[in-house]
């Protein structure tokens, strides 16, 4: 009999269209999630449906309406298109293999991914998620959503979960080659790469007592691979040894804030104020958290961030694009998985 194995690429999520009962749809289930916003029930509750819900959804429709394309929004266009590709990579060496997608909010849903694969007598899986640093809050709670949709089924999947992958050479290469396209292209001053931020709480969490959350010398450390802030600065590190980039060329910052409470830094906010005001004009920016572009780069770098820019005296922001649907990053999942599947 032949063994029959699946790969699950997951990622965070999309609304379904970008109008507003969409977008609140999408939002409720994401902001409700303990893990995005780790507060009492009662007043994860109230900040919810009381200060978000009621405002947010259209503000973010329209952002929305800016990025979508004919094919749909560009993070499951990209998504789809890389499934395809890993899958057929896969099969024309083993057709038993089956490649699906998922998103931890949203749709195509992981419960959906579980069963279809129960369906086709498929016992073991094999899972990606597609967020190169860990965070509870995105990887964390994707996995623990994967878990609890597994145990759903009368016959539960063993499940093999590929570890982040945020200072692999391979990933390192993937990214910098993309980067070398957008640096060569025009004249620049600095390069600024920017991570998804998370609040300070959400980091001290997930380490041990006792450990400095912020300094270099601990961001830079080997062992703290399951730190979120360690990771993205390790990443960044690696591109710019890639790059051949100097400590004065390049930042590091955290995007997309939320709330009043204290998030990770430094800001992407304040870098793009300071480093007009250093005399800076035209910045390549890197976003290494996504691998797959999405309103947190289309919209918030591309035009957000890049009228902040010039409305302090920047003159130029070019945004690298992520690794997408590339042949070479479906290439790459596709070994992944064979190293991880094939007998020894």
């Amino acid at each position: 009999m032949i063994k029959k194995t699946g790969l699950l690429l997951l990622n965070l999520g999309t609304p379904d269209s970008p109008d507003t009962v969409s977008v609140r749809r999408y939002l409720r289930q994401f902001l409700t999630d303990p893990r995005v916003i780790d507060v009492p029930a009662l007043l994860r509750y109230l900040i919810v449906y009381l200060a978000i819900l009621p405002f947010r959804p259209a503000r973010s429709a329209h952002a929305y309406q800016q990025i979508w394309t004919p094919q749909g929004s560009p993070l499951l266009v990209f998504s789809e298109n890389l499934r395809r590709k890993v899958e057929s990579l896969l099969t024309s060496t083993d057709p038993s293999v089956q490649v699906r997608l998922a998103m931890r909010y949203g749709n195509p849903s992981v419960r959906l991914a579980m069963e279809a694969f129960s369906r086709e007598g498929i016992r073991e899986v094999v899972v990606l998620p597609l967020f190169p640093q860990y965070a509870a809050a995105s990887s964390g709670s994707a996995m623990s959503h994967v878990y609890e949709e597994a145990a759903r089924l009368w016959d539960p999947p063993v499940l093999t979960v590929l570890p982040p992958f945020f200072s692999s050479p391979d990933y390192i290469r993937m990214v910098a080659a993309r980067g070398r396209v957008t640096l060569e292209a025009a004249p620049w001053d600095h390069v600024i790469f920017s991570f998804h931020g998370i609040p300070l709480r959400q980091l001290k969490k997930s380490e041990s007592p006792g450990i400095c959350h912020q300094t270099e010398s601990c961001c830079t450390s080997t062992d703290r691979s399951w730190c979120y802030r360690a990771a993205c600065v390790q990443t960044a590190l690696a591109l710019a040894k890639d790059l051949s980039l100097e400590p004065s060329q390049f930042s590091v910052g955290f995007q997309s804030r939320l709330g009043r409470t204290e998030w990770i830094r430094p800001y992407l906010d304040d870098l793009l104020t300071d480093l007009p005001a250093r005399g800076i004009r035209h910045v390549v920016v890197f976003s290494p958290a996504f691998t797959a572009d999405c309103l947190e780069t289309l919209e918030e770098l591309s035009i957000r961030a890049e009228a902040t820019w010039k409305e302090k005296g920047g003159e130029t922001l070019r945004l690298v694009p992520a690794l997408n649907d590339g042949d070479d990053f479906a290439g790459w999942i596709a070994n992944r998985f064979r190293m991880v599947n094939t007998p020894s």
